[in-house]
């Protein structure tokens, strides 16, 4: 990735409280040189997502197609489940994007945008709206309207 997605990415990390704290794991994309069709890429990317995710979280993926919603509704839900006190996965696909396992494993499929995203735009974009979510929940003047 270069250099902006980690400053970005960082930068609202940082601003997180200690109850909304975020952590990034980057999973290896796959390699698409050998022949490989695109379905045994994004199994053999599946298989390293699963083994990443905690046992009980709740799992949301990021997938043009997914619901939009408003930041908002993101804050309520979030709050919903901080209150629930269960861990968020939120999953980015790699370039061809995510295999059915996972996106039938997930709670929630949501759209960043109807365009379709680089993975570090995304990335740094989800990170900003997370930010924004928790500053709502906490009456931050950040989020304005």
């Amino acid at each position: 990735m270069p250099a902006w997605v980690a400053a970005g990415f960082e930068e609202y990390a940082k601003r997180m409280p200690r109850e909304a704290r975020i952590t990034l794991l980057e999973i290896k994309p796959e390699k698409r040189d050998g022949g490989k069709s695109t379905e045994q890429i994004l199994s053999a990317e599946a298989a390293r997502i699963q083994a990443c995710l905690p046992a009980n979280a709740h799992v949301i993926v990021l997938d043009e197609r997914g619901a939009a919603i408003s930041t908002k509704e993101l804050a309520s839900w979030v709050g919903k489940l901080m209150t629930e006190g269960c861990d968020v996965a939120f999953i980015i696909g790699s370039a061809d994007g995510l295999h059915p396992q996972i996106k039938q494993r997930a709670h929630r499929s949501l759209s960043l945008s109807a365009l379709t995203l680089p993975h570090g735009l995304a990335r740094v974009l989800l990170a900003e709206q997370l930010y924004r979510a928790i500053s709502l929940l906490q009456n931050h003047p950040y989020h304005r309207e």
